[in-house]
């Protein structure tokens, strides 16, 4: 594996694990009456499209990245939904 794919893994594992807390607050709260759900809509589209991207270039930082950020900002938008 190439350093930069390394630096690539490192970033990706920062800025996905901070969805946590969002995921983590809003189901345990039960609460999601300050999050924009067109915000995350647009957001998970995006990201949708960064996977799709990350798969094409064969990169896996990317694709891992943004797999799981899927995942993630589904349930915000599932907790949006559920707890409207």
């Amino acid at each position: 594996m190439e350093k930069i794919e390394i630096l690539g893994l490192i970033a990706a594992a920062l800025t996905t694990s901070a969805f946590v807390p969002q995921v983590y607050k809003a189901w345990r709260h039960k609460s999601t009456k300050d999050i924009s759900l067109t915000m995350y809509l647009v957001f998970l589209i995006g990201i949708v499209l960064w996977l799709i991207y990350g798969i094409a270039i064969n990169s896996l930082s990317v694709a891992v990245a943004n797999g799981v950020t899927i995942v993630l900002a589904l349930a915000i938008v599932i907790a949006k939904i559920k707890f409207k």
